[in-house]
């Protein structure tokens, strides 16, 4: 993203980048108001802070009318937060990787801000298919990985052996998990990795994760699989306090029952940080997440032993 909106866009159609040594939200809004910027593409923690510190400078940015979000899980909530406190609904959601870059065009305009928010955006140039564990295509609205080919595919790693392990039939297999809504539009529902299996129930930890992050007490939220002795996968939470905010599980489990979601979709399990884990591109490093986890019940049991 960096590369393509960063370097090569302003050589195709002449548009200027203001470039930051390193993110900070507060240093963002300056050069947004000194340079009148107007767009940005970036992960859902840049749109976050961005919101909340544009929030207390009490300004609304409004040179700013794209604010592309993708790169890492994005609940609606954080979408629709950004678009009340911004002048313009300039935040909305897409989809891409570096191996197929900008896979959709998100729903931009007040008249999109339930799609904005909801979906991924729509599927621009690209032949995209969602295929069960069998490799079938799953029917209309039904859930599946997303495989992708288009002309802006990569042509494949340094690496032989990953390259074949990824393209299959001329499409990469992301390792998303998603549905394609009638109109078109993609919305990720999470990673193959980040199914929690609970006694042979596949459980997305994103559904979770959207509910956790409308609780007031909760700034962040990353939902993992733990080891369960009887179901084999249990859920664990691992939340980012907002200050001040009581730390009361079953406050939480109560939310999360009255959310909708199915009882064995609840946590067993939450873990307060100071932060999660995240890679420079604001991916949260689920992997370290699981690890810490495992080395916790370990020790628990080694203690009880």
């Amino acid at each position: 993203s960096g590369y393509s909106f960063g370097l090569e866009l302003p050589f195709l159609v002449g548009t200027r980048t203001v470039l930051m040594e390193s993110w900070n939200a507060k240093a963002a809004i300056v050069l947004i108001e000194e340079h009148k910027i107007v767009g940005t593409v970036a992960a859902t923690p840049f749109l976050m802070e961005l919101t909340n510190e544009a929030a207390a400078a009490k300004t609304g940015l409004p040179s700013l009318r794209l604010f592309a979000c993708g790169g890492a899980a994005i609940p609606p909530d954080i979408v629709r937060k950004a678009n009340s406190t911004f002048s313009s609904p300039c935040a909305f959601r897409v989809y891409g990787s570096t191996e197929v870059p900008l896979v959709t065009l998100g729903y931009t305009g007040a008249q999109h801000a339930q799609l904005a928010a909801t979906t991924d955006g729509e599927i621009i140039d690209y032949d995209v298919r969602l295929i069960d564990d069998r490799g079938q295509d799953v029917p209309q609205g039904s859930e599946g990985e997303i495989i992708v080919r288009g002309p802006a595919m990569f042509m494949g790693y340094a690496d032989e052996e990953q390259t074949r392990e990824a393209i299959c039939n001329g499409y990469f297999q992301t390792g998303d998990i998603g549905t394609i809504t009638s109109k078109g539009a993609l919305i990720i529902t999470g990673r193959k990795k980040d199914l929690i299996i609970r006694g042979g129930e596949n459980i997305s930890a994103k559904e979770i994760e959207d509910v956790l992050h409308r609780h007031p007490a909760v700034i962040d939220a990353a939902v993992v699989a733990m080891p369960h002795a009887r179901l084999g996968e249990g859920i664990c939470a691992f939340l980012v306090p907002a200050e001040g905010a009581s730390q009361s599980f079953a406050a939480l489990a109560d939310f999360v029952y009255s959310s909708g979601l199915a009882k064995q979709k609840c946590p067993e399990r939450i873990e307060w940080v100071e932060s999660l884990p995240r890679t420079t591109s604001g991916k949260i490093r689920k992997d370290l997440l699981r690890e810490e986890i495992q080395a916790i019940i370990r020790r628990e049991s080694a203690g009880d032993a």
